[in-house]
């Protein structure tokens, strides 16, 4: 049975906005993406555009964005009306063949080649954009080449805001001069549109309770208010973001010479994710390449065990301590898993042993890098930091603070 897509009131003119590069971003629960995926869908109904929906990590999409523009059809009632391809991550209008293509931006090769069945890919819409770096952006205008001289084409971007040195802000806010409190910026060049939790209608009083009451300056800022986030007391310096598969830099690191690997695991389910942080320790110069990640939620514990197993094999996985029926199931599944002995002061003797290392992340941990750049020192009543981290948005930072704990004991031993 056909139902009505309803759509909280702040975005309705949105439907017909038309501006080259479209930016909607804000605070948590705003209803950012909810949107965009029903303006997808309703799109696809009118016929004449296609969607190339795409994250940073291919293996995100299926489990994010895929299933919000699925849910959407669903809840509409219109499931008859599309052909869902989950396996390809592609779905159909069955009465105009008009597409929505969902793929990751690390498989540059096969975007380059991707194209609808009819026309041309009119939208281009990137999820949790701050992923993303500015080359790869550029290159998806390409995409949209060609197709019914009329047409006009889209870019858009949505995300939560994070550091104001990030490229996004740098081209697109600062070149309109963009103040916190604003709200929108409009030509036919560039749209902006920032919401929060208050212009979403149907959050609960608990989900507007518990973005009220954060404490935490920074997240308040950044994840109830929508503010692009200035951070003062970060924790981590020596840190950078590099291709650990590209020749040409001087980070490179071939798989063959990923020898002494580290493996730490944080469990978690609904509210927080599962972490796990995969890196290759270099002793002598106190480098650690993390190459490989997982960080997800609602995964039991015999899907995560695949999953770890998948990126580990038969290596060990230092786990969390804390949950030791979760680490006896996915033993019991085939990991090789172990308990972390933690102990008195753990938690800042990890971060100081972390800090005197280089940390180079792989372009394709984006959650790594998110953690890495904002995690910062609680503050006191005046400001000043104080020698305790926030605790949130640490899941992969604690991982692998298990993964090298053996490693901070021999520091311990030999001081």
């Amino acid at each position: 049975m056909l139902q009505e897509i309803t759509i909280n009131d702040v975005y309705i003119p949105h439907l017909d906005n038309f501006a080259r590069t479209q930016i909607f971003y804000g605070g948590s629960a705003s209803g950012k993406s909810w949107f965009l995926a029903q303006r997808c869908v309703l799109d696809l109904l009118s016929g004449g555009r296609n969607y190339l929906i795409c994250r940073q990590v291919a293996r995100t999409i299926r489990s994010s964005v895929y299933q919000q523009v699925e849910r959407v059809i669903r809840e509409a009632g219109l499931l008859d009306y599309f052909i869902m391809n989950q396996s390809d991550a592609k779905i159909t209008c069955r009465s105009n063949q008009c597409q929505a293509l969902f793929m990751g931006l690390d498989d540059t090769e096969k975007i380059k080649s991707v194209v609808p069945t009819v026309g041309s890919w009119t939208d281009i819409w990137i999820e949790e954009a701050t992923e993303t770096d500015r080359g790869a952006v550029k290159d998806l205008y390409k995409r949209q080449r060609g197709g019914e001289e009329t047409t006009l084409k889209r870019m858009t971007l949505s995300f939560n805001p994070i550091l104001q040195s990030h490229w996004i802000y740098e081209e697109h806010f600062k070149s309109v001069e963009w103040a916190d409190d604003q709200k929108e910026h409009a030509d036919s060049d560039l749209s902006i549109m920032k919401t929060t939790y208050k212009d979403n209608r149907f959050l609960t009083t608990q989900d507007k309770h518990d973005l009220e009451s954060e404490k935490d300056k920074y997240r308040y800022q950044v994840y109830t208010l929508g503010n692009w986030g200035i951070l003062g007391h970060v924790i981590f310096e020596d840190w950078v973001v590099a291709d650990l598969n590209d020749p040409a830099s001087e980070y490179y690191l071939p798989e063959a010479q990923r020898a002494n690997r580290r493996n730490g695991l944080d469990f978690g389910y609904s509210v927080d994710p599962a972490a796990l942080w995969v890196d290759h320790f270099d002793r002598k110069r106190k480098w650690i390449y993390i190459y490989d990640e997982i960080y997800e939620r609602k995964l039991t514990n015999q899907q995560l065990a695949k999953q770890v197993k998948e990126k580990i094999n038969d290596d060990y996985v230092t786990c969390d301590s804390a949950e030791p029926k979760s680490i006896d199931e996915i033993k019991g599944y085939g990991v090789a898993a172990m308990p972390a002995l933690k102990g008195k002061d753990s938690v800042l003797f990890g971060i100081q042993w972390l800090q005197g290392c280089r940390l180079i992340i792989d372009k394709s941990c984006v959650n790594a890098k998110a953690e890495i750049s904002t995690y910062h020192w609680q503050e006191d009543a005046n400001g000043n930091a104080v020698q305790k981290p926030v605790e949130a948005d640490d899941h992969l930072i604690d991982a692998g603070r298990y993964a090298h704990e053996a490693d901070m004991i021999e520091v311990w031993l030999t001081s």
